[in-house]
């Protein structure tokens, strides 16, 4: 398909396994120009180098305006404008229940996956207004954290169901301005960000666990999101806004009700 030719991509996040899927998706289907936005400015490099002179790598902490400013500035002065944003930098965090949970590891949940979304929204929808002409932007969205409960994450989920809500309100305010705004939520998707293990044995175990207990009896890919944020980013979509899509095999339609094969709930403590 070639549903971005001559389109301008910002990717953040972009040298991770979602990100670099993305980057790939968008330059298969032509887009004349991918920035790879990442703080990680030495993987952005040189995935860029391998993808060729369409990609384009910058690096930037996604919590910084002035940051974020400088790299867009980047991207615009490299190929004229920017269509489309792929807003993904994100972090799981540490686990630990509420009543331990340090207001450090709180902050910096917090300030990577609301405030860094919102910091390059806000920065890519000024970009696209002055264009004055549309584009379309894709969050990372709620995860599989918006439909059920994680142990322990609580500034994932918290972070998460925001941006969900952040999502909604500006596809609200930057509708008038022919911008869309979306969400994508992915379950568990075979990353190591989505399937954490000490090593490839652990990380390969894991991995079918959580299959098993999957109803379609696979695990997502990355290619399998960045397929969702391509559809979502596209003409493809142009009656869709304010959505959040989740994307997770069927994983949370399952509960302790409806799986009487699943392992027994832990017991009391």
């Amino acid at each position: 398909m070639t549903r971005f030719v001559d389109k301008i991509v910002v990717v953040t996040g972009g040298a991770g396994a979602i990100g670099q899927a993305a980057v790939r998706c968008f330059l298969a289907e032509g887009a004349a120009g991918v920035a790879i936005l990442d703080q990680d400015g030495g993987r952005a490099e040189a995935l860029a180098t391998e993808l060729g002179e369409r990609a384009f790598a910058v690096s930037a902490d996604v919590t910084e305006p002035a940051a974020v400013d400088k790299a867009l500035a980047a991207v615009v002065d490299r190929f004229g404008r920017i269509d489309v944003l792929f807003n993904n930098a994100g972090i799981s965090g540490t686990p630990a229940p509420v009543y331990d949970l340090p207001l450090e590891e709180w902050d910096r949940v917090i300030r990577i996956n609301l405030r860094g979304i919102f910091i390059v929204q806000q920065a890519v929808v000024r970009i696209m207004i002055a264009q004055k002409q549309g584009g379309a932007i894709v969050n990372m969205g709620s995860s599989m954290a918006g439909w059920d409960v994680l142990p322990g994450g609580s500034p994932y989920t918290a972070s998460k169901h925001a941006v969900v809500g952040l999502t909604k309100v500006a596809a609200l305010d930057c509708a008038a301005y022919g911008i869309r705004v979306n969400a994508i939520c992915p379950g568990v998707i075979q990353t190591t960000l989505g399937v954490p293990a000490a090593d490839q044995a652990a990380f390969e175990a894991s991995t079918k666990r959580f299959s098993d207990r999957i109803p379609l009896r696979r695990i997502g890919q990355p290619e399998d999101v960045a397929a969702a944020v391509a559809f979502l980013a596209s003409d493809d979509a142009r009656h869709v806004t304010g959505v959040d899509w989740l994307i997770d095999g069927g994983q949370t339609l399952l509960s302790w009700a409806n799986a009487p094969d699943a392992d027994a709930f832990p017991r009391l403590i």
